[in-house]
C-alpha cells in the first residue's frame, strides 16, 4: 500500500476529518503500509498539505474533500477574512481549542474540569462534555473562589497524597478568540494566590495585546505568573503529546 493511501484510509476511519496529532497514530495502525522512514509523521505532514483530495481546516486540522459540505453544515468551516468574526466560526474556534487543551490534560493525567455551560459543546464531532474527566468543580478552597474559577474555560487538575478526592488546580485556561484579555486577567488577578499556571490561549496575533494588557498596574502580582499560548504552538504540544502516547506504547 502506498503511504498516501493509508493516510487516506486512516483519515475515513476517523470520519473523514481529524487532527494531523490523530492521523498520525491511526496511520501507523495500518500494518499494509511500510514508511522506510525514521520521520513518519513528517512524511504525513507533506501528504495532508499536498494531496488533492484532502483540504486544510486550520493549522493541524484537516479533513478528506468529500465532507467539506458535511463539515460546514456542523459549522466546521475554514476562517477566512470575510467570516472570521462569524459566530459560528467564533464558537468553532474556542470548543476546538478547549478540547484540545482538554485531551492533552486527560494524557498528561491531569483531572480535567470545563464549565457546565459549555459540555454540549463539540471538539471536531466530540462532545466537551465526552472529554472533561470531571463534571462538577472540586471544592478546593472558598466558595466564593470557587465559583470565580468554575467559569474558567478549562482546569487541569493534581490530586494530593494520593487521594483522587483531594485535588487542586494546577494550570488555568482562558481561550481568547475574540473576547477581551482583560477579563480572563481579571478571574486570574482573583485566583493569585494558588500555585497554579495561568495561561491565556489566543491567536497570535493578539500578543500585542496581551503585553499591553498585562502591563497595567491592576496586574501587577500577577504578571509574572500568566502566560500566553499561541493557537499554533498549543496544536504542536497536541501533536507531540498524543506522538509520545505512541512511542510510549511501543516501548
Amino acid at each position: 500500500m502506498k503511504q498516501h493511501e493509508a493516510v487516506i484510509i486512516a483519515l475515513e476511519k476517523l470520519g473523514g476529518i481529524a487532527t494531523l496529532g490523530d492521523l498520525n497514530i491511526e496511520t501507523m495502525k495500518i500494518k499494509e503500509c511500510e514508511w522506510k522512514t525514521k520521520t513518519p509523521f513528517a512524511s504525513i505532514r507533506r501528504i495532508v498539505q499536498m494531496n488533492e483530495e484532502i483540504y486544510k481546516i486550520k493549522p493541524g486540522l484537516y479533513s478528506l474533500k468529500k465532507y467539506q459540505k458535511k463539515n460546514e453544515a456542523n459549522g466546521i468551516l475554514v476562517e477566512t477574512t470575510k467570516n472570521k468574526n462569524s459566530e459560528e466560526v467564533k464558537s468553532f474556534n474556542h470548543s476546538y481549542y478547549q478540547g484540545m487543551i482538554t485531551i492533552i490534560g486527560n494524557l498528561k493525567k491531569f483531572k480535567t474540569y470545563l464549565p457546565n455551560q459549555d459540555k454540549n459543546k463539540k471538539f471536531i464531532e466530540k462532545s466537551l462534555d465526552d472529554l472533561r474527566t470531571i463534571k462538577e468543580i472540586p471544592h478546593f478552597t472558598y466558595q466564593k473562589l470557587v465559583q470565580r474559577s468554575s467559569t474558567i474555560d478549562v482546569i487541569w487538575f493534581n490530586s494530593r497524597l494520593m487521594d483522587e478526592t483531594l485535588l487542586m488546580p494546577t494550570s488555568f485556561f482562558e481561550v481568547e478568540h475574540s473576547t477581551d484579555i482583560q477579563n480572563s486577567l481579571l478571574k486570574f488577578n482573583d485566583l493569585q494566590d494558588f500555585a497554579a499556571r495561568m495561561i491565556i490561549v489566543a491567536d497570535d496575533s493578539r500578543k500585542r495585546e496581551f503585553d499591553t494588557k498585562i502591563k497595567s498596574s491592576a496586574f501587577n502580582e500577577i504578571r509574572n505568573k500568566v502566560e500566553f499560548l499561541e493557537y499554533e504552538a498549543l496544536t504542536k504540544m497536541y501533536e507531540y503529546t498524543l506522538e509520545e502516547q505512541v512511542f510510549k506504547t511501543r516501548l
